[in-house]
């Protein structure tokens, strides 16, 4: 056993909806979020973090980080009867440790994973319970003292939000498709099949951005997305990298874009015309084979759909495909969902084909500090489950400002000006919340 989780111990307590309702204002505000229709969950504090000793690109550290959290003990006597399954699953049984992060899009990049000392987990059809992590006395003062976790809100009225804002982009827009026109010579010249290539724009304002605000717009204006709020990076995302509950998994990467206009006939023929696309389709389908390609030694069943589907978003319509399968044990166990996005990230979704020369290349022709943008955002638990998500349509917020980020993916027959504008389309979606004038 590992030594960095085992002086730590657990409980678990079902709470109620007025609980549970004061306790989301409160991780609005202040908190770690990832909500999503079905699944809330919401972290307070920090326990402990756990390293990630060479980022994803380390399978043995990523193993390590579960094992540690998997050592967290139950505290003697602590925990309840009948409360909340884990998130995802319909089995009654109790919660366990959650570790939460947002990842570098660098996969060699350090990182770590943070496990809260309080975390709320609320299933949409399963009563809302808290996971409550520290010292054995830590946890029952924390147990007892939940009222007083509410009620630490700042008790004085927020400060006002910010009504004034500027936005500057990293470069030009004659820049960008610069960089764009040097992608498709690269492709043209055989040395890269897709490229995804992204821009930076930042939003100043006159007072501190307000992280329940912001969480607040996007949730509604994203409804179908994942909203998340982590130390500062913030997003809704359409994107299901990986989910693992057991021994089941699902993918649902995205790829292809059209605008939506709001009309109900133009949209329908926007969206006919992106299933109709080979180049949509084409680009899409690359990302699902290396998907697939990638899980396919650690499972003993996987279904592919033939074709993707339409995804229906504020703004812009996406092809998805789901992909479910079912893992094969290894060494008596199931890899983790942790474990699992090492062997996916990045997929070419968020970076190219192919992936090792397109990340050269990104290196090289971006000239962007991506940071969390476009990595993996989301939660795993002690016993290997979780979701994870692609940190896109998102920002990183720091008191009055915030790096905005949305990328495309280049291919042979891509337009520069074509390009640009979907980078704007996608900007919109965090744009439309942190901006109110």
């Amino acid at each position: 056993m590992s030594g960095r989780a085992t002086r730590l111990c657990y409980a678990v307590r079902p709470i109620d909806a007025g609980m549970l309702a004061r306790l989301r204002v409160h991780a609005y505000e202040s908190g770690r979020v990832i909500e999503r229709d079905g699944l809330m969950v919401l972290g307070f504090g920090t326990a402990t973090a756990l390293g990630l000793s060479g980022g994803l690109a380390n399978p043995p550290s990523l193993r390590l980080a579960v094992l540690d959290l998997g050592a967290i003990s139950p505290v003697a006597d602590s925990r309840s009867v009948g409360v909340a399954p884990e998130p995802g699953d319909n089995r009654d049984i109790e919660p366990v440790p959650i570790a939460l992060a947002a990842l570098r899009f660098d996969r060699c990049a350090e990182g770590e994973l943070l496990v809260p000392e309080v975390t709320v987990i609320a299933p949409a059809d399963h009563k809302p319970s808290v996971v409550v992590v520290g010292s054995p006395d830590r946890v029952r003062e924390l147990l007892s003292g939940l009222p007083e976790i509410v009620a630490a809100r700042r008790a004085s009225e927020p400060a006002s939000p910010p009504d004034e804002f500027r936005l500057a982009s990293a470069r030009p827009h004659q820049d960008f498709l610069d960089r764009v026109s040097a992608v498709l010579a690269e492709i043209a010249a055989g040395s890269l099949d897709k490229l995804v290539l992204a821009r930076e724009v930042t939003v100043h304002a006159n007072r501190p951005l307000r992280q329940a605000d912001l969480l607040g717009r996007l949730r509604a204006l994203h409804p179908s997305c994942t909203a998340f709020a982590v130390d500062g990076f913030l997003g809704a995302t359409p994107e299901l990298l990986l989910a693992r509950c057991g021994a089941r998994i699902t993918s649902v990467p995205l790829a292809g874009t059209a605008a939506r206009s709001g009309d109900p006939g133009s949209d329908r023929r926007a969206e006919a015309a992106l299933l109709a696309s080979v180049k949509e389709r084409s680009e899409h389908r690359v990302v699902v084979d290396a998907i697939s390609s990638a899980l396919a030694p650690v499972v003993e069943q996987l279904e592919v759909p033939d074709g993707p589907v339409i995804r229906e978003l504020r703004n812009v319509s996406h092809l998805g495909t789901s992909i479910t399968g079912k893992l094969a044990k290894r060494d008596g166990s199931y890899p983790s969902a942790l474990e699992l996005v090492g062997l996916l990230h990045p997929t070419p979704a968020v970076a190219g084909t192919p992936v090792d020369l397109a990340l050269d290349y990104l290196a090289k022709l971006e000239e962007l500090d991506r940071d969390r943008y476009a990595g993996p955002v989301g939660w795993v638990d002690a016993r290997g489950d979780g979701e994870w998500y692609l940190g896109i349509r998102s920002a990183i917020v720091e008191g009055s400002s915030a790096r905005l980020f949305a990328g495309v993916g280049i291919v042979a027959d891509s337009e520069p000006a074509a390009e640009l504008a979907e980078t704007q389309l996608k900007l919109q979606a965090f744009l439309a919340a942190a901006v109110r004038p």
